[in-house]
């Protein structure tokens, strides 16, 4: 199949998704020998138009999984923003060392609705964004080996196509099921939807990286420590707070992360679907 460019989309509130989807994807274009280009819609900016993908182009579509699935805020750019006419597809979820569940069929399920052709997926753990305890270090060279082979293997595959196939076989359940119930060390349900980052007052500069870098345009400019809009608990703010100004003291969230820490410190292998 004659693919003549490809393109790394992807949300990634704090790095990691865009690192592995912008490998995959300009490995991808190497070896067809086409340019690699890249789209990232993290920020509310980037979600209001919608993107178009010809039938000679590839997408690599990568989104990190919350509560084991696509994040429930993002849903609606993945179902609007991006359109095709026969594009060719590769869904990528990265997950936090516990689980990506349904997130990458979702994924696969949405990229189809939207005109995609899908013919490979991932799902790839990283490091957690909850805790530094939780797949430190991944993606690891162990990973990036894997991750190199597989879209190797997605170029070669292109290569062979002389039709479109039937959408790629991922694991998942179809029709996808409800989100995971983040559990707290007791095992109940742990509830922090209105859990909102603080600011520690005395090591807040007000430089407005957090404002920047919120997914959901949250963080009021003025006054850094508001948070007026939806919190999706993406950690952007914290991770890039170059002060450690931003933290969270909710404690059902602070027991998730404990149960987490407790339960899935394992490490979770890649899955890779061809």
């Amino acid at each position: 199949m004659n693919i003549t460019k490809v393109t790394a989309v992807y949300y990634s509130a704090v790095g990691s998704t865009k690192a592995v989807t912008e490998k995959i994807a300009g490995l991808i274009a190497e070896k067809l020998g086409v340019p690699a280009d890249s789209y990232d819609y993290t920020l509310p900016e980037s979600r209001t138009e919608t993107q178009h993908y010809g039938p000679s182009e590839l997408v690599v579509f990568g989104t990190s999984v919350y509560a084991g699935r696509v994040p429930n805020k993002l849903l609606p750019a993945v179902q609007n923003c991006f359109k095709a006419d026969g594009a060719l597809a590769v869904p990528v979820v990265t997950f936090g060392n516990r689980n990506f569940d349904n997130g990458l069929i979702e994924l696969r399920n949405e990229l189809e609705n939207n005109g995609f052709h899908t013919i490979a997926g991932a799902g790839i753990a990283c490091r957690h964004v909850f805790s530094e305890k939780l797949a430190p270090g991944r993606p690891d060279e162990a990973d990036w080996n894997a991750i190199e082979n597989f879209a190797l293997s997605v170029a070669e595959k292109v290569m062979t196509l002389t039709e479109i196939p039937a959408p790629v076989s991922v694991r998942g359940d179809d029709p996808v099921g409800p989100y995971y119930t983040p559990l707290g060390t007791d095992g109940k349900p742990a509830v922090f939807l209105k859990a909102k980052p603080l600011t520690k007052a005395e090591l807040c500069d007000k430089c407005g990286i957090c404002v920047e870098a919120c997914p959901m345009g949250s963080i009021d400019a003025a006054d850094p420590s508001l948070v007026s809009g939806i919190c999706i608990k993406c950690q952007a703010c914290v991770k890039k707070c170059p002060t450690g100004a931003k933290y969270f003291d909710d404690p059902a969230f602070l027991s998730h992360v404990a149960m987490l820490e407790q339960n899935y410190t394992r490490r979770a292998e890649p899955e890779f679907f061809l």
